[in-house]
């Protein structure tokens, strides 16, 4: 059993998926502190032949609230059918604009005020769409210690899982020791994506942008290919 765990993020890049579909199973983690300035609510798309940030508005609340335990701001109903015009300009002459975007409009119309929630919803329908069959786990359902911090709270949650190899994102190399995991019965992978290139209309390559891109500029074989050859384990 090979198993991953990430935090909720909103239609996240591809090395996300890659790191999904690497794994038997994917926890992502729902009763942590939201993080600011992260990718849980926001992300970034190609307007123009530039990046720009897309973002979903949440209701201010304390910073030392989980993630499953916020909601979006009342300004929400209005704001998604701005970033779905947003979306939609950009992309609407993108060669798969009429099979991505319907998934994405479905997506974010999904009638969901909890922030976990709607990002779970959205990251199940997109491993439907990039056909990946890893098994989706919310961390609070698992019978462990959830007081644990950082690698023993991993190291837990593996255990839990009966998981002889866990994968982290290369970002976790300073943070987790082989060692440690080793002596805990379980292998220690970090996934190091490389850069995904395809065509973006006739603009210079933007990297490392939200999947809804991937998906607008690739056919599904394509976005196989990238799931399974863009990146390495060490």
């Amino acid at each position: 059993m090979t198993i991953a765990i990430m935090q909720p993020y909103f239609f996240p890049y591809i090395g996300y998926f890659q790191l999904m579909n690497a794994v038997d199973e994917f926890i992502v983690y729902d009763n942590i502190e939201y993080t600011k300035k992260g990718w849980i609510n926001r992300n970034r798309i190609l307007v123009n032949g530039y990046d720009e940030l897309i973002t979903l508005p949440i209701k201010k609340d304390s910073d030392f609230l989980h993630i499953r335990d916020r909601v979006w701001s009342d300004t929400w109903k209005d704001e998604r059918l701005k970033l779905l015009n947003k979306i939609r300009e950009a992309y609407k002459k993108a060669p798969h604009f009429a099979i991505a975007f319907p998934l994405i409009e479905k997506c974010l119309l999904f009638e969901e005020q909890n922030l976990f929630n709607f990002i779970f919803y959205s990251l199940e329908q997109l491993k439907t769409y990039l056909n990946i069959e890893t098994t989706l786990i919310v961390s609070s359902t698992l019978e462990i210690d959830h007081q644990l911090k950082s690698a023993q709270k991993v190291i837990a949650i593996c255990q839990s899982r009966k998981a002889a190899n866990y994968i982290n994102p290369i970002g976790g190399v300073e943070l987790y020791d082989k060692d440690q995991f080793q002596n805990n019965g379980i292998h220690l992978s970090f996934l190091k994506t490389g850069q995904v290139a395809y065509k973006q209309f006739n603009h210079d390559f933007v990297p490392f942008l939200s999947v809804i891109d991937v998906m607008m500029f690739n056919s599904s074989e394509e976005i196989q290919r990238f799931l399974n050859e863009g990146f390495e384990l060490c």
